[in-house]
């Protein structure tokens, strides 16, 4: 039996406790993966307490990197000791030791990325892959905000805005966050409790705004995005770490400058395995490159999940948090 986090009823973090449950092996194109690393994101909090929700009770978890233990019939390209990482277009349930997951979920991890690294670019880094390749494609020039420029994925969305070149402004919360990022491709820092957001852009950018913003934050937020977008910008609503946005009128984004809208996940731009792989390589590629690359702020044992998640819904976290196993 192996160690596993297990959620029995939704609530805060308290609700994440340590278990052993019995991985089973693999069947056929089945694969049994022992975890070295899991990532920490905050959809785990939205299915921990129920925003998102799951039957219950669950194990959470959405992203990991670990070595092949065993594989099942038919699987014939991976072996015992092979590195390999996953995200989320896959069954739910990496805070723990070890598993058994389809083949088609797993990507075999190139030399030159170690699983720290791995599990904490998984799901973060093919996030931003989505969102600056094909939700809104950046453009050389382009003015882009980022929201939690200082988060797991604001820091390597900044980053690959750099590498696509283009004008990054970054919301913080801090003096300190704000050095964190403009030392990873933020060009223009902004201290969101002390500062108009949408001000502050308009006038970075000369009045005429963003061509898109890029909001995880839902609520507290939107509405500054929008005001800080140009006539025809792009609004991508695409977290709710604030709470979910409230609804709004069509003619609001009329009114606004013939605005775009999208709330988009990951799970329609990672649809199959062709597609997820394309999107994979494009991640690997940039981070093997040395362009891109995971700032991890925190470790945490997978056993103490739940203070990770205090850490992280407190907003003390800084880039991406690892579950060691």
């Amino acid at each position: 039996m192996d160690g596993a986090i297990v959620v029995s009823r939704l609530g805060g973090p308290e609700v994440l406790e340590w278990s052993r449950k019995d991985p089973g092996e693999p069947g056929p194109s089945q694969v049994l993966v022992r975890h070295t690393a899991v990532g920490l994101n905050f959809i785990d909090v939205y299915h921990r307490t129920g925003l998102y929700p799951l039957e219950l009770p669950f194990t959470p978890g959405v992203e990991a990197a670990g070595v092949v233990a065993r594989v099942g019939a038919g699987v014939d390209d991976l072996t015992s000791g092979d590195r390999v990482a996953y995200l989320l277009n896959g069954p739910l349930g990496s805070y723990c030791e070890s598993r058994v997951l389809p083949r088609e979920r797993l990507f075999t991890l190139p030399d030159g990325i170690d699983d720290e690294t791995g599990a904490a670019i998984m799901l973060k880094g093919c996030t931003v892959e989505y969102l600056v390749r094909r939700t809104y494609p950046v453009k050389k020039g382009d003015w882009v905000l980022v929201h939690a420029a200082a988060g797991g994925v604001g820091l390597l969305m900044c980053q690959w805005l750099r590498v696509l070149g283009a004008h990054v402004i970054g919301t913080v919360g801090s003096d300190d966050k704000a050095e964190l990022v403009k030392a990873n491709g933020c060009d223009h820092p902004i201290l969101y409790r002390s500062e108009d957001v949408a001000a502050r852009v308009k006038e970075i950018t000369g009045g005429q705004g963003v061509h898109v913003a890029y909001d995880s934050v839902g609520k507290d937020t939107f509405t500054g995005s929008v005001d800080s977008l140009r006539p025809r910008g792009m609004m991508v609503s695409f977290g709710n770490a604030s709470g979910p946005v409230d609804p709004i009128a069509p003619l609001l984004l009329a009114q606004k400058g013939s605005l775009f809208l999208t709330r988009p996940t990951i799970a329609h731009y990672y649809r199959s395995r062709e597609e997820s792989a394309e999107g994979v390589g494009a991640l690997f590629d940039v981070v093997s490159s040395g362009k891109v690359r995971p700032h991890i702020g925190a470790r945490y044992p997978l056993a103490e999940a739940a203070e990770a998640h205090r850490a992280l819904e407190a907003r003390e976290t800084v880039g991406s948090t690892v579950l060691t196993v």
